[in-house]
C-alpha cells in the first residue's frame, strides 16, 4: 500500500467514529477544566487508571480543525475538520498513570491526573466529559525508546500513535521505556514488576525488544522473552511478540545486517523471536519485515523523513511521521493475526 493511500485511510477511519450532534448542543465557552485557544489544554484531577473521554468538536460560529492528544504527546485523534455550525461527538478510552510518560521518569514525570490537549490548525471544542472506563480491553506495550511515549519533540515512539487507531472500549497502556533491553525490562521495578499485576484476563501485551540487546546471546534473549511471556500468561493475559523496527542504515539500496538487528554476537534477534513464537505458540507481528519493506521501498533519501536523520543525525528513533507509519504497520499485523484488538480498530 502506498504512503499516500495509508494517509488517506488513516484520515478516513478517524472520521468514521465521529457522530454528528445538533449544533445547539455546543457552547461557546470552554469547559471549566480547559484554557487556551491553540492549543486548548485541559486538566482533570483523576487517579491512575483507565477513563472514557467524550468530547464535542467544532464551533457554532466558525470552521475548525482539531486534533486530540493526552498525557505525554499520546495521539488519540488525528486532525479533523468541521464547518461553521458543525458539531461532532467522539469518544476514546485513555490510560492515566504517574509518571505520565516513560515509566522510569525519563523526560520528566509530567502532571498528576489526566492532561488533554486539543491542537490542529484551529481547534474548537464544546462539552468534555471524563468518566471511569468499565473494564476495557487493555493493550500493554513492553518495549524501548522506539515504542515509548516520548515527552519532547521531535522524538516519537510508535506506541504514541497506536491510540489514534483504536476506538473506545480498548485502551493502550504504554510501558515502553528508553534504553531498555529484554533483561532490564524484567528487572527494573518501574517496568514489568509494576505492569504485571495490572494485567487482567484476556488483556494483550505487545513485547518488542532488540535495539538494546546488542550483546545479548541467543539463549539469554530467548530466556528473557520466555520469562515475559510466562509472566503475562500467569495473569491470564495474551502475549504478542513484536519484532523490532529497522534502523535506517543502508548499503546501497538495501538495509545492513545491523539495521535488521543482527547484533554484536552475530544473533539474528528477530529470527529468535519468530522461532520462539512458533515453539511457544505466541502470535508474532513481524515489524522488522514490515518496516524493512517500507524503508527500502522509500530508499536512502526519502526514508530520512521517518527518522530523525535530518534533525539530529539519528537513524534509529522516529519522527512523528515515522512513529505514525510504524503504528500503521502494527495495526496491519493486528488485522492479519485477527487479534482481539482487531475488533476495536478504527
Amino acid at each position: 500500500m502506498s504512503l499516500k493511500r495509508l494517509a488517506l485511510l488513516t484520515a478516513a477511519v478517524n472520521v468514521a467514529v465521529l457522530a454528528p450532534v445538533p449544533a445547539v448542543a455546543a457552547t461557546t465557552a470552554l469547559p471549566p477544566q480547559c484554557s487556551g485557544t491553540a492549543p486548548i489544554k485541559c486538566s482533570f484531577n483523576v487517579a491512575p487508571g483507565n477513563y472514557d473521554v467524550t468530547v464535542e468538536l467544532g464551533s457554532t460560529t466558525k470552521a475548525a480543525n482539531t486534533s486530540m492528544s493526552v498525557e505525554a504527546r499520546r495521539q488519540v485523534l488525528n486532525a479533523f475538520s468541521t464547518t461553521a455550525g458543525q458539531i461532532v461527538r467522539t469518544k476514546a478510552t485513555v490510560n492515566v498513570r504517574n509518571p505520565e510518560g516513560q515509566p522510569t521518569g525519563q523526560g520528566g514525570n509530567g502532571t498528576p491526573g489526566l492532561q488533554i490537549t486539543f491542537s490542529g490548525n484551529a481547534p474548537a471544542i464544546g462539552s468534555l466529559i471524563v468518566t471511569p472506563a468499565q473494564a476495557p480491553l487493555a493493550v500493554y506495550l513492553a518495549g524501548d525508546s522506539t515504542t515509548c511515549d516520548q515527552s519532547t519533540a521531535p522524538y516519537a515512539g510508535w506506541g504514541q500513535f497506536l491510540p489514534a487507531r483504536v476506538r473506545e472500549g480498548a485502551v493502550i497502556a504504554n510501558y515502553g521505556d528508553s534504553g531498555e533491553s529484554s533483561g532490564s525490562f524484567l528487572s527494573n521495578r518501574a517496568l514489568f514488576p509494576t505492569m504485571k499485576p495490572l494485567i487482567k484476563s484476556k488483556d494483550l501485551v505487545f513485547i518488542q525488544f532488540g535495539h538494546n540487546d546488542k550483546q545479548t546471546t541467543a539463549s539469554a534473549f530467548r530466556d528473557n522473552l520466555t520469562r515475559l511471556i510466562n509472566g503475562v500468561r500467569e495473569r491470564g493475559g495474551v502475549p504478542v511478540l513484536v519484532t523490532p523496527p529497522v534502523r535506517r542504515q543502508f548499503n546501497g539500496s538495501k538495509l545492513t545486517g545491523t539495521a535488521l538487528h543482527i547484533n554484536g554476537k552475530g544473533v539474528d534477534l528477530p529470527a529468535v523471536m519468530r522461532a520462539l513464537g512458533r515453539s511457544a505458540n505466541v502470535p508474532v507481528i513481524d515489524l522488522t519485515a514490515k518496516s524493512k519493506a517500507l524503508v527500502e521501498s522509500m530508499g536512502p533519501s526519502a526514508s530520512q523523513a521517518l527518522y530523525l536523520t535530518r534533525e539530529t543525525g539519528d537513524n534509529t528513533h522516529f519522527s512523528e511521521r515515522g512513529g505514525a507509519e510504524m503504528a500503521n504497520l502494527v495495526v496491519q499485523g493486528v488485522r492479519e493475526l485477527n487479534l482481539p484488538l482487531a475488533g476495536y480498530l478504527r
